[in-house]
């Protein structure tokens, strides 16, 4: 099983996730007209290095945690996929969504 992307990245994206990943399957783009990232859940060995990285806890073990989010993930996988890379955000800059949280 793949690992997931949730909504709490929506308009946050601090990308940190994309650099511990051993097999590049971490991809961003737009959705909703808002910044957002997702794991490609082909692509994913379900490894565990971006799980520690988000900052605001973003990411889910199971597609099973987030259904919705994991359909998101797949459906977008093919469209972000060619996305160029994006500069992460430092993992202490403050949330632009007030439910989220640093963890």
């Amino acid at each position: 099983m793949a690992y997931v992307i949730t909504e709490k990245c929506l308009g946050e994206r601090y990308a940190t996730c994309v650099a511990v990943c051993p097999v590049d399957c971490i991809y961003p783009g737009d959705y909703q007209g808002q910044e957002f990232m997702v794991i490609d859940p082909v692509v994913c060995i379900d490894c565990g290095a971006c799980l520690p990285e988000c900052p605001i806890e973003a990411i889910v073990e199971t597609p099973d945690e987030d259904p919705a989010y994991a359909k998101i993930n797949a459906d977008l996988t093919p469209q972000f996929k060619g996305n160029p890379a994006v500069t992460p955000r430092p993992s202490n800059d403050p949330p632009r969504k007030p439910g989220n949280k640093l963890a």
